[in-house]
């Protein structure tokens, strides 16, 4: 994790890119400091999580999700018959989820550096709770994805390649046909293969979508607003950053401002999720599927490590969760 010197910043845009999403107006907006992890949660953290608690994710209970059709072998393509309507390249997939996330016939054997898809809303925060971390708000997570820049398009600025170089996995080509490779991956990529922004923070747009906790509104106020966290309540999540999917043609969300939104319960193979803590330690709360409250397990390698990270971060107190293996920051 790293430190976020919180502050002041503008947050939206008066130059939306796609207006129906309330991506304006730009509004002054202060949050306060806090840690963030520098890449999205891995295949491999949500496994340890999994084998800690035994959770079963939404995917898995309701037995499939959706599965963009690029990624599909032609056999699973065969057996499916139904397709969103405003957006045929999605697909139901029966047996996709976070083990199988281009279907039954796909795993994650070589893809546990790679952010964790088709994990719902839910399946997002009852891992906050056992991490002892949540997801970050809207303002939070636009706040860091700028990195420290000012009023620019995307984390690094405002030119999408600068000097010709790919500072995010986004879809180049013809959208959803033909996909050039021309940032060396047609799928998601290992976290951190991109460069970092200003703050340390990597994959903060583009690979794939990250939930946040606020409710969903596309009405904003230009009033001076500290910590803001959306409507208390809503029918749909906020989600930030675009994913490998994104192309300017159809879905130019890979902007720090840009935002879109889904249902707390929806999963699909381009939806993963960043984490952050606030720079005080607070309650260990309890997660869904266990038969115990989250203890805390400090053995050596736990204990050599929360001192490091205290040393390095004088002030602010750190604690690692575990339930029966280090947890991976």
């Amino acid at each position: 994790m790293v430190l976020i010197t919180g502050g002041e910043f503008l947050m939206g845009t008066d130059n939306p890119g796609i207006p129906a999403d309330g991506e304006g107006p730009q509004r002054l907006v202060h949050v306060d400091s806090f840690y963030m992890d520098i890449q999205e949660v891995t295949n491999q953290q949500f496994e340890a999580f999994v084998n800690a608690t035994g959770y079963i994710t939404e995917a898995e209970k309701f037995g499939d999700s959706f599965v963009f059709e690029g990624i599909l072998s032609e056999t699973i393509k065969n057996q499916i018959t139904q397709a969103v309507a405003a957006a045929p390249w999605w697909l139901p997939v029966k047996g996709a989820n976070w083990r199988h996330p281009e279907g039954p016939d796909s795993n994650i054997i070589d893809k546990l550096d790679h952010p964790v898809l088709h994990v719902s809303w839910t399946d997002a925060v009852t891992y906050c709770s056992w991490a002892n971390k949540r997801l970050p708000t809207e303002a939070e997570w636009e706040f860091a994805c700028r990195g420290g820049l000012r009023d620019r398009l995307y984390p690094w600025g405002n030119k999408l390649n600068p000097k010709g170089q790919h500072y995010a996995n986004l879809w180049q080509g013809d959208f959803p046909t033909y996909n050039s490779e021309e940032d060396g991956y047609i799928k998601t990529s290992p976290v951190m293969s991109f460069p970092a922004n200003g703050f340390g923070l990597y994959d903060m747009v583009g690979n794939a979508w990250e939930w946040t906790s606020d409710w969903w509104t596309v009405h904003h106020t230009t009033d001076h607003k500290h910590n803001p966290k959306g409507p208390p309540s809503g029918t749909d999540k906020v989600k930030k950053g675009g994913s490998y999917m994104c192309h300017k043609s159809y879905c130019y969300r890979y902007r720090c401002a840009a935002r879109s939104q889904n249902t707390p319960d929806s999963s699909s193979s381009n939806v993963g999720f960043h984490l952050l803590r606030l720079t005080t330690w607070n309650t260990v709360t309890p997660y869904p599927q266990c038969e115990h409250k989250c203890i805390l397990k400090f053995n050596s390698e736990v204990l050599k490590t929360r001192q490091r990270l205290n040393h390095e971060n004088p002030g602010h107190l750190i604690f690692l969760g575990t339930l029966s293996k280090p947890l991976i920051l």
